[in-house]
């Protein structure tokens, strides 16, 4: 009788082939146009340290609050005094404030991009549908959005306050309009010069502390130079010392078409025709920011 004897296995024989590759995704393609809108919305959001840890929100929640409280105390003062009008100007107070501005670029132009360059992770945006011109107008658009935010909102603390006091409408509603077209120019005139000085050097620290000397050395700079020119008795040239600061140069131009006074020494501000020029300085200067960003991303990039 026959005997069947097992056989014994190979190892071969244990080898199991499991289909574990990648599957075609048949969804929607949302593109370029998402991948942007997403990048702006986080972006966003990380200025004011939202979606991230709680030690991220203190500074960009801390500075939003200073911002705002002066113009609650103003509001509350007019409206328990009867005051006939505000204490400052829509137009006066982003420049009175302009340190605490100032700061908060300082903090948040670093943190939008120098992590990116750190960390080497912009080629991995352009791996996918964003361009280098959908990255930087992004990053631009969110940076100047916040800053809008920072701005406006004690303008609008104010106007509400303005009318809760029984102000005259049409005269604040015309004072808040002008205010809002001064701080959209600031807006976009400080993120553009907050993102070119942070996109240099991937270190944040070196980010804050160039974006902080840049503004405050400018600044002191120019005021200086004007109060000399002023008691040399050459007013006329206090204009056009102011070209050469970011504070200065929206000072000019809102004092010049937006019915502010000016904080130049001497309330001097530049007339009808040199405010034209203060607006080709603030325009070219924003089209500048735009177009460096550009130029480095697309190093970056490759």
């Amino acid at each position: 009788m026959a005997v069947e004897h097992p056989v014994a296995a190979t190892p071969g024989d244990q080898t199991r082939i499991h289909n574990i590759g990648y599957r075609n995704y048949d969804g929607p393609r949302l593109g370029r146009s998402y991948a942007t809108r997403s990048l702006y919305s986080q972006s966003l959001r990380g200025a004011y340290g939202l979606g991230r840890s709680i030690k991220s929100k203190v500074l960009p929640m801390l500075l939003f609050v200073v911002m705002c409280v002066p113009a609650a105390i103003m509001v509350a003062v007019a409206v328990a005094t009867k005051a006939k009008d505000l204490p400052v100007d829509y137009t006066r107070y982003a420049i009175i404030m302009q340190a605490v501005i100032s700061l908060y670029v300082a903090s948040q132009a670093p943190q939008s991009v120098s992590r990116d360059l750190r960390f080497k992770t912009v080629p991995l945006y352009f791996s996918r549908p964003i361009e280098t011109a959908d990255y930087v107008r992004a990053k631009y658009a969110a940076l100047a959005s916040a800053l809008f935010i920072l701005t406006a909102a004690p303008l609008l603390v104010l106007y509400v306050g303005a009318l809760l006091a029984k102000l005259d409408f049409a005269d604040q509603t015309k004072g808040f309009a002008q205010g809002l077209v001064s701080v959209a120019l600031l807006s976009l005139l400080f993120a553009g010069i907050g993102l070119v000085i942070a996109s240099v050097t991937p270190r944040r620290g070196f980010g804050i502390a160039a974006v902080i000397a840049v503004m405050t050395i400018s600044y002191g700079a120019v005021s200086t130079l004007q109060a000399i020119a002023e008691n040399q008795a050459s007013s006329s040239a206090i204009p056009w010392i102011g070209l050469f600061s970011p504070v200065t140069l929206i000072d000019g131009v809102q004092s010049a078409f937006l019915g502010a006074n000016s904080a130049f020494p001497g309330a001097v501000g530049p007339s009808n025709g040199e405010g034209a020029v203060y607006v080709l300085v603030v325009l070219g200067l924003i089209a500048a920011s735009y177009g460096l960003l550009l130029r480095r991303y697309r190093k970056v990039g490759l």
